[in-house]
């Protein structure tokens, strides 16, 4: 029953539209059912062919799901619905570790850079028809690549991981198409697979990255593309080591027709070597942010893979932005040749907090994940208690249901905002918060 929202339209744009003016408002709350078309088409006064056309105009965006004679249904996390929106706001007075961000001690000043840049600038005016890359840049970042053994492939520059990933997955999959993603994983990317029409398929995580026998399953099963995380995966921190490595290549390698895309999201922030796949598969993309290391504002990513697969990228965004300002590319090519991070002191630093909050943790027989990066995963029997509880006792932390599709209940720490005095307090306040949970892996 739809209570007392109803749905509106004599086109199927405007009923579609209604339906997510629903989910928008709440009226339409995650998992309703909607009525079945010729239902909904006789009270509408529409042909039902309208009412099928505005149910796949939902889909394809990921607001509803069909499960056969089930009928359709609002997405449990419907892309109109943003999981950052599951955010807990730290009152005056709460120690925030939910946000994400890195510790701003670590980053770089950027006046310098911009200056170098700015006159660089002058010189070349920053005009229309100039390449999209700074042929400087992409030198640079292509030695660093080729240092970590991604496979050699054409470059360009995205705004940002999550840019460069959105562009790879429309370069060559289908609404409907399914995608296998880590879980837990970045909740960004679970947002994103729905939003594009896509269907997310969950593959399960353990300290070394996601577990080859379910990329193998849901590979099987039909998944089109596979989205992985080689370092300091978020949330949980797992890094891809060697043996991981060759058993998803061996499994790839089974599958040479799905799209690879490879997330370095732990670059110059973790000192775990690269273990990269990319190179297995036909169509691969491998991506490196600067916004961990170097300020998430600076919104630069390098991303490389198979010629296609660049092209493709290359082609549409010159239809969009045209280009990632010169400006900042040259900025982020002056920090990484002027050494303005050292990235083994950045490490070491968000490792000492991650290890002492693990092993803390550990002492007071609570389980926790972190074996790369600045967050901290850590399992509980009631997520939303564990929350309430820890934000009464003086810490803001990000509820697991951000970061997750089948994978069990957690919270996630971010340590950049801790010191060693803040080990002890918060390990007691998680400690009393997570309550009874069976150590599990967190895939």
């Amino acid at each position: 029953m739809l209570g007392e929202y109803r749905i509106s339209g004599r086109r199927a744009s405007e009923i579609a539209a209604s339906v997510e003016r629903g989910v928008g408002s709440g009226d339409l709350p995650p998992g309703h059912v909607l009525p079945p078309l010729r239902e909904l088409a006789a009270r509408l006064e529409v042909n039902p062919n309208t009412v099928a056309a505005a149910y796949r105009t939902l889909r394809e965006r990921g607001v509803i799901e069909t499960a056969g004679r089930r009928g359709s249904r609002v997405r449990s996390a419907p892309a109109s619905t943003s999981r950052g929106s599951l955010r807990i706001e730290a009152p005056p007075g709460v120690r925030d570790l939910g946000k994400g961000n890195p510790d701003p001690a670590l980053l770089p000043g950027l006046g310098p850079a911009f200056a170098v840049a700015a006159a660089a600038d002058a010189e070349s005016h920053g005009l229309y028809g100039q390449a999209a890359v700074v042929p400087e840049f992409a030198a640079y970042a292509r030695a660093a690549l080729d240092a970590d053994g991604v496979p050699s492939g054409p470059l360009a520059v995205t705004s940002g991981a999550l840019d460069a990933i959105e562009r790879v997955l429309a370069a060559h999959l289908r609404p409907g198409d399914a995608v296998a993603v880590e879980d837990p994983g970045w909740g960004s990317v679970l947002d994103l697979v729905p939003a594009l029409g896509l269907r997310a398929v969950p593959v399960g995580v353990d300290d070394a990255g996601p577990l080859a026998a379910d990329v193998e399953r849901v590979l099987r099963a039909g998944a089109r593309a596979l989205v992985v995380t080689d370092r300091a995966q978020n949330p949980t921190g797992a890094s891809l080591d060697a043996a991981r490595a060759r058993e998803l290549r061996a499994v790839l390698a089974r599958h040479p027709d799905v799209l690879l895309i490879e997330d370095d999201h732990g670059h110059a922030i973790v000192d775990l070597p690269l273990h990269p796949l990319a190179g297995v598969t036909d169509h691969w993309a491998f991506v490196r942010s600067v916004a961990k290391a170097y300020g998430p504002d600076l919104r630069v990513a390098v991303l490389t893979g198979d010629a296609l697969t660049v092209d493709r990228v290359r082609g549409r965004q010159r239809l969009g932005p045209g280009w990632v300002s010169r400006l900042l590319q040259r900025a982020v090519l002056h920090l990484w040749t002027s050494d303005a991070v050292d990235a083994r002191a950045v490490a070491r630093s968000y490792g000492d907090r991650r290890e002492a909050l693990v092993r803390a943790l550990a002492e007071r027989g609570v389980t926790a994940y972190g074996r790369s990066g600045m967050n901290v995963w850590v399992p509980v029997s009631d997520e939303t208690g564990a929350v309430t509880r820890l934000l009464h006792a003086g810490w803001a932390v990000a509820p697991g249901a951000r970061f997750r599709m089948a994978a069990p209940q957690a919270v996630r720490l971010t340590v950049s905002p801790l010191t060693p005095a803040d080990i002890g307090p918060l390990a007691d306040a998680v400690a009393a918060a997570a309550g009874p949970a069976r150590p599990v892996s967190y895939g």
